[in-house]
Order: C-alpha cells, then structure tokens, then sequence
C-alpha cells in the first residue's frame, strides 16, 4: 500500500481530538432486560462517551458556541454548578480547550466525581448549607453568581436555562432514529435541567415523528409541579422548576424513588451486564412500571446517560442501600 493511501485510510479511521469521539453511541438491543415482554426495548448506551457520560454532549456544545460568540476564549474562565456528570464534561471540554473551571458542589457529589475533577485540574468550590426551599441546588446557584462578581469576564454556561443544552440532545435524537431507521413508538428520557428531554422532544415534533415521549423524575423533585422532597441519588429531578421544559411536548411522566433507581440498576447489571448509573436505574424501573401502558409490539427506546463506577460507594454498595433501606422505612412511618 502507497504512503498517501495509508494517510488517507487513517484520516478516515481516526479523529482530531477527544472532543470529535463525542456523540454516535451505540443503541443496543436489550433482549435480556425486554424477554417475555410484549414490546423491544433498545438503549441509547451514552456511557460511550469519553467523559462517560450524555453530559459531554452538553459541555461540548455550551462551551464551543460560547467561544463560537467570543462569551469565552483560551484562558478565560468557566464557573458552573454540577451533581456531577456535566461537571465532568466540562472539565475534559475545558481541558481540552485551555480553559479554566471552577466547579460548584455540595456534600452529595460523590467521591470519585471529586477525584476525577481535580485530576482534570478543576477546582472545586462546596457549597454546605442547603436553601430553605431550593435545596442545594439554589445554594449552588447562589454561589455562582457570587463566583462570577468575584471573577469579572468568567462565563457561566447555564445548563439550567441556555437553550444551548437541548440544542445537543436533538442529535441524540437523530441517532436514535438513523440507528433504528425508524422512529421509536416510545422514548424514556431522566429529567433533570430538562435538556436531553427537550432536545429529544424538539426533534420529535421538527421531523413529525409518533414517538410518544415519557419523562422520569424523581419523587421529591418539583419539576412537574409536585412536592419537594429528600434525595439521595444525584442526576435526575431538580429541587427547583427547570427553565427549558414545555409540559406540552411530554406524553407522560413516570415518578420514581431511590429505591427504584437500585432495583433498575442492579436488574440492568443482571440482565445486560451494563453498570450504569442512578437515572438509567430510575428508566429501567419506570419501563417496568408503565409496561401494562405499551401496546403489544411496541419499539422502546431509553437513554442510559452514564456510567455506573462512579456509584459504587451508593448504589452497588450494599451497606449503603441497607441505609437507604432504613430511612425510607423510617420515613414511611412517619
């Protein structure tokens, strides 16, 4: 083989940098998970991604159409609040690009969340104390806009209302279709900022598609107007409403608590031998309870946002669900 036809073979076969490996995840078929059940069910495996998580797609587009708009450049700052998984995306994007971040949290991230942030070089602000009403997540809020005045000319990219989120997740969509070659009946998407939600949605009604759209939120989350509550799994629901969502696109919304995301976890690991993490959980056990809803022949599709190692000290630690176990009991009592 001639030098310029192995050159032109391997710009083919390889990309310019990590942020290009971002997006075109596998949707796989989970026969395990679906046997016996009057519909197919396939996963939209976002755990591919090179941060491990549907957040890089996030991070990716909210940074590099700030830069786009000349709102960010090399060397500037990046101040965001984050549970954890955009945190992460931010950090390879910023890291990728030569930018700054500062990262704000509260007590619930999880550990290997902070040790992947820092290896990346971000640094990390905690909040401690929770808002009355909002939660940590207003406490965090809160603390960005004190970061920014501190930091003249840093940007915010606001994943909880920059339109720029559910821009990315309509290519989410995109592939789930182009991989089907058709589009789902139904689609099982976490709600958290809303984001990948809308993005989906937006594609659905741009391209008149049937798929019916479901949300699964939290129970103790508020976006869909219920009351707040206690949780303990971060990456889905929100303790405050979201500024991206538009009920009107969403089909049905199913509610699920801690426990659930365990089981949904640990039947995904089961069946499929996926470790994923807490909302993939939360969609599994929310397909299980609305199955008596699917028509018979159904073709479903769920977004599996991320990885399961960073939930190894909660979810697949048995003493920790032990725990959880308690205080639900407890709190049932109540």
């Amino acid at each position: 083989m001639q030098l310029n036809s192995i050159s032109n073979q391997t710009q083919t076969l390889t990309q310019s940098g990590v942020i290009d490996t971002i997006g075109n995840t596998p949707l796989i078929k989970l026969d395990k998970l679906s046997k016996d059940k009057p519909y197919t069910l396939f996963g939209k495996l976002e755990s591919a991604n090179p941060g491990g998580s549907i957040k890089d797609r996030t991070a990716k587009q909210l940074i590099e159409n700030a830069m786009r708009l000349g709102y960010l450049h090399t060397g500037g700052t990046v101040i965001e609040s984050s549970s954890g998984n955009l945190a992460v995306g931010l950090a390879q994007v910023c890291k990728y690009y030569e930018v700054n971040l500062i990262v704000v949290v509260d007590p619930k991230i999880n550990q290997q969340t902070l040790k992947i942030l820092k290896a990346y070089g971000a640094q990390i602000d905690y909040v401690r104390k929770a808002c009355p009403k909002e939660g940590f997540l207003g406490a965090r809020l809160n603390r960005v806009k004190e970061l920014l005045d501190k930091h003249p000319g840093s940007f915010w990219p606001n994943q909880y209302g920059n339109f720029e989120n559910p821009k990315a997740h309509e290519q989410t969509m995109r592939e789930i279709v182009k991989s089907l070659e058709a589009a789902p009946d139904y689609l099982f998407v976490a709600t958290s900022t809303c984001g990948t939600l809308m993005g989906c949605a937006q594609y659905i009604k741009d391209n008149g598609l049937p798929t019916k759209l479901i949300a699964v939120d939290a129970k103790g989350s508020v976006l869909f107007n219920r009351p707040a509550g206690d949780r303990e799994i971060p990456g889905h629901g929100a303790s405050r409403p979201s500024q991206l969502l538009n009920c009107e696109y969403v089909d049905d919304v199913i509610h699920v608590d801690d426990m659930d995301c365990v089981r949904g976890c640990h039947l995904l690991l089961d069946t499929e031998a996926l470790m994923c993490g807490g909302s993939s959980g939360a969609i599994v056990s929310a397909i299980e309870k609305y199955s008596d809803n699917l028509p018979f022949g159904s073709v479903c599709a769920a977004i599996l946002c991320d990885k399961g190692e960073r939930y190894l000290d909660t979810i697949y630690n048995w003493q920790w669900v032990a725990m959880l176990k308690t205080k639900q009991r407890l709190q049932s009592a109540n």
